[in-house]
């Protein structure tokens, strides 16, 4: 008999008069603002805006939750499509049932719209995002236990989990592998945070980490879990999926670190000082329109100072011509004058011929 154990909620759901208030829902809306809250302060850090990660968000969230919930009927879709159910159900995902393979697939195309609004680089961003990301898939877990399902194999640890009877469950207590992924999400997003202070990773590295880091846990906690699944070779699918999804994770690493390294130096383009220069170049606010205008003002006072220069030669050559024509013109008179006074002295001089 076993003393000691975590008990599981009597109900998933409170009422809140005609309003159902569901405990997954709330898991799930909790982990959505833990991971912008994170992210917003991670990109604030990166150089980034405020609200940007928010911003985006609004898209990659709702693509998000429709990547999960495709994932999720796609690989158990005899939950929704076998004999004597009901595929409407597949519409109920209150009920539970996401998959983090979709959410992170579909959610990246979301944020790679909106980014692409944004003029940013989806890799800087999922880096900011990164650790966020895990922190809301530690909450979210939790939404599996007010549902009591996905838990794992029959234990009497004192920390198992209680489960009680219900559609496709068998009382008892259980591995509490929500609890499991909680706690190895949390100890994700710390390894995240600190290798991307020590080692300052860019270019979506910071993520890749994330997601390799995420299925090694995945893996193991997986191969616990007795809810129904596909198995191939003897292993559930979603081993599967953790070993490949780990390998082309660890493969970007590599490859990302010989070919783009350091971190990006711009996450946002600054929208504000782009509109500034643009302005300034009009009105020569800027260096290179400062430098343009003095070169044209230099220019002008070039020019007015031949065109005074040229105007006081032309002025002087002027004013000499009738100077020198004046001073010919009195020397010819001058003569004629002496001539005419030499010819009367000759005429009154004592023994002239007087005709």
């Amino acid at each position: 008999m076993n003393l000691a154990f975590i008990p599981s909620p009597s109900t998933g759901v409170l009422h809140l008069g005609p309003i159902p208030l569901r405990g997954y829902a709330f898991c799930i809306i909790i982990g959505v603002f833990v991971a912008v809250w994170l992210g917003n302060k991670r990109w604030i850090a990166r150089g980034g805006k405020p609200g940007t990660v928010a911003d985006i968000a609004v898209w990659a969230v709702p693509f998000g939750l429709v990547g999960g919930r495709l994932y999720h009927v796609i690989t158990d879709y005899q939950l929704y499509f076998g004999e004597g159910r009901d595929w409407v159900d597949a519409f109920k995902i209150w009920e539970g049932g996401l998959g983090i393979w979709g959410a992170i697939a579909l959610g990246a195309v979301g944020a790679w719209i909106g980014c692409r609004r944004r003029g940013i680089p989806l890799p800087a961003w999922a880096d900011a995002l990164a650790p966020g990301i895990a922190l809301a898939q530690a909450c979210g877990r939790w939404g599996n236990w007010f549902n009591q399902e996905l838990y794992g194999r029959a234990t009497d640890l004192p920390w198992a989990v209680k489960i009680t009877d219900g559609p496709n469950r068998v009382a008892g207590t259980y591995h509490p592998t929500f609890l499991y992924e909680s706690l190895w999400c949390v100890g994700v997003a710390l390894l995240v945070i600190w290798a991307d202070r020590r080692f300052k990773l860019g270019h979506g590295r910071a993520f890749a980490l994330y997601v390799a880091a995420y299925c090694v846990g995945r893996g193991w906690i997986e191969y616990m879990r007795v809810d129904e699944a596909h198995h191939i070779l003897g292993l559930r699918l979603n081993v599967w999926t953790s070993i490949v999804v780990f390998v082309l994770a660890v493969v970007y690493l590599v490859l990302s670190a010989k070919l783009r390294p350091g971190r990006e130096e711009v996450v946002e383009p600054d929208a504000d000082a782009d509109a500034d220069a643009v302005a300034g170049a009009k009105d020569g606010d800027t260096p290179a329109g400062e430098a343009k205008a003095k070169a044209e003002d230099a220019g002008a006072k070039s020019g007015d100072a031949e065109d005074t220069e040229a105007g006081g030669t032309a002025g002087a050559e002027a004013d000499a011509e009738p100077k020198g024509a004046g001073a010919e013109a009195a020397g010819a008179a001058e003569g004629e004058d002496k001539a005419e006074d030499k010819a009367e002295d000759k005429a009154e001089a004592p023994g002239a011929k007087k005709l």
